[in-house]
């Protein structure tokens, strides 16, 4: 069934117009190419092609390369990504310009593949799916790579690999190659919120398999690869070739190689029908892009008409090539777009008037629908987890945790907010994983979380207090860690809490009494095996409960007052010590001075004696004097 219809003519009026309106030099498009597994630069032939050594990874081991296909850039290493290294593992580059992409990565091989070890593996650009590798790739040339165009336009480009148990993804190289904003425009539904994924581009006829810089291609058009086919069945078409040049090529949006246009396929007498058929995934719809130039005898309107029809559905009626790209070697492109249920795409040239039908080359791209990413906030919140529990590495927390749906996180649902058009984080069970480290405040943000089991693990800290304010959290599970600390009053706001798990931790204190009140209303709580919990029943009765501050300040103030203590006895032993010496000298002094003072009294005493001595000495002398004159 044919979804629209469109062509483009590639006038060579409007074309004039074009040259002439953009006739200024442009820049050369932005282009990042990376050798998976380089320790240095390199450059490859023929085109001396620069590419830049490995980084951005999140994982992975290097290794040396066994290239699956002849169109493989001949570069020597690759990357690999075993499971034990977890199943999603991403490059992300950053400080891409806001713009239109190419995107390609070509894929290795670590070993020679077999049955049972041959890659198998899922590709998503911007959390977007693109590709999923199918049994037997490594046999076919053309799918040794995967290719999408997408608009980026945060900077950044992640491109993610996603097990599916069948072998280790290998990636040789990627390449981030700008095109033109509005190149393979193919209707209403183009834009932003969609991308093109290669399913194949065949040049036809005798040209041999190249690349766009082989064909001389601008490279604003993203050096694309064309897989040459010299015939659609082989006996009931015929090749087709010229040397001319080939007029309205390489212009803008889309900048096809002139050499495109120089071979082709055309019916034959006995089978004027051309057919193409090629295997599509179903329930898809697809964009088709077929081009013309009139390389053979034709050279008048009406010669060479026919119809087109894809699927037996008639898409573009008919077709005559002279007379609408306006003369002979002037390019042709017609566009369609299309849904195929089936598992086929059958495009069939049918010849209405004059010749056979022919045909130059085939573009075909699967039309994806970007899928939202998850909540920012969310993102950064989950980061911050991996971080502060030392996840590891087989947890494969890399690229988007919702996005593609196909490959979450490990431990995370994701529910879809319509709100905001974003995937949001509304359970985490990480029980019994060996987990390590604390539990950030910024669990917080995970504002949609229903539900958390962290249980039998070994994590250690307090709880986030933060907690309280994710409302809708109905499951609380804890146990069996290495919780310290007081439960936080805050997760007595936490109305919706119908089970609570905090047993077999080292957890202190009175249980909150907005917890304890929610017992009554059937809630499920376990807080036992506690050594340091009380105040509900089934726990021991608390002593007067003092804040972890009022401790410390207890605590403080002991100390203080112990040292002030200290200090007033120290000063008063070393008064004490003053006043004893202070009394040992006065009584020393005392002693000394009632000494000097007896000594001065019997001093005083001996004079007096000495004086009276020699008075009476005199008066005995005068007595004598007297009694003589007597």
């Amino acid at each position: 069934m044919m979804l629209s219809k469109r062509f483009q003519i590639w006038s060579w009026f409007l074309s004039f117009l074009f040259v002439l309106s953009t006739s200024s030099a442009r820049p050369k498009p932005y282009a990042m190419r990376i050798s998976c597994g380089a320790r240095q630069n390199v450059h490859t032939a023929p085109t001396n092609t620069l590419w830049h050594k490995d980084f951005a990874y999140t994982g992975g081991i290097p290794f040396n390369v066994t290239r699956p296909s002849y169109i493989t850039p001949p570069l020597e290493t690759l990357r690999y990504f075993p499971l034990s290294e977890g199943p999603n593992n991403c490059y992300n580059i950053n400080r891409v310009p806001k713009g239109h992409y190419s995107v390609r990565i070509f894929f290795g091989l670590v070993a020679q593949p077999t049955i049972d070890n041959e890659p198998l593996f899922d590709i998503s650009i911007e959390g977007s799916q693109i590709n999923s590798l199918k049994a037997g790739w490594t046999k076919h040339d053309e799918q040794a790579f995967a290719e999408a165009m997408l608009f980026l336009t945060d900077g950044t480009a992640s491109i993610c690999f996603h097990s599916t148990g069948h072998g280790d993804p290998a990636i040789i190289s990627l390449e981030i190659l700008q095109v033109d904003e509005n190149s393979y425009y193919f209707g209403p539904q183009w834009g932003q919120g969609t991308i093109l994924r290669t399913v194949t581009r065949v040049t036809c006829g005798t040209g041999k398999s190249k690349f766009g810089v082989d064909y001389g291609g601008d490279p604003w058009g993203g050096d694309r690869f064309w897989h040459a086919i010299s015939s659609f069945r082989p006996g009931s078409d015929e090749e087709r070739s010229t040397e001319e040049t080939i007029k309205h090529t390489s212009l803008s949006p889309n900048y096809y190689p002139n050499g495109l246009y120089r071979t082709a396929i055309i019916g034959t007498e006995k089978q004027p029908d051309l057919e193409h058929i090629m295997d599509v995934d179903p329930n898809k719809n697809y964009s088709i892009w077929l081009h013309f130039a009139e390389i053979d005898s034709v050279r008048e309107v009406g010669q060479r008409v026919f119809d087109i029809l894809i699927n037996g559905d008639t898409v573009f009626q008919g077709i005559d090539i002279i007379k609408l790209s306006g003369d002979g070697y002037s390019s042709l492109v017609l566009n369609t777009t299309v849904a195929v249920s089936g598992r086929t795409l059958t495009i069939t040239l049918q010849p209405k008037e004059g010749s056979i039908a022919i045909i130059s080359a085939i573009e075909v791209f699967e039309i994806i629908t970007v899928e939202s990413g998850t909540s920012r906030d969310e993102v950064r919140a989950l980061q911050s987890l991996k971080k502060a529990l030392a996840l590891p590495l087989r947890f494969g927390w890399n690229g988007d945790p919702c996005v593609p749906q196909q490959h979450p996180w490990s431990g995370i649902d994701c529910q879809y907010n319509s709100t905001s058009n974003t995937w949001v984080i509304d359970g985490l069970g990480l029980g019994n994983q060996g987990l390590r480290g604390f539990l950030p405040k910024d669990i917080s943000k995970l504002q949609h979380l229903q539900n958390i089991n962290l249980s039998e693990n070994s994590i250690r800290g307090p709880i986030p207090a933060s907690l309280g304010s994710v409302t809708p959290l109905q499951i609380l599970d804890l146990s069996f860690n290495f919780f310290n600390g007081s439960i936080p009053e805050s997760l007595g706001q936490l109305t919706s809490l119908r089970r609570l798990n905090l047993n077999g931790n080292d957890l202190t204190g009175r249980v909150p009494a907005a917890l304890g009140g929610q017992l009554l209303h059937g809630a499920s709580f376990n807080f036992t095996d506690n050594s340091g919990l009380c105040g509900i029943p089934g726990l021991p009765s608390c002593v007067p409960h003092l804040s972890s501050g009022a401790k410390v300040g207890i605590g403080f103030g002991v100390c203080i007052a112990f040292l002030l203590l200290a200090v007033c006895s120290v000063c008063w032993w070393k008064r004490r010590q003053n006043i004893l010496r202070a009394q040992q000298i006065a009584g020393k002094f005392i002693y000394l001075l009632t000494l000097t003072s007896m000594l001065q009294i019997f001093k005083g005493l001996f004079q007096s004696t000495q004086i009276h001595t020699k008075m009476f000495t005199q008066l005995g002398m005068a007595e004598k004097w007297h009694l003589t004159l007597n």
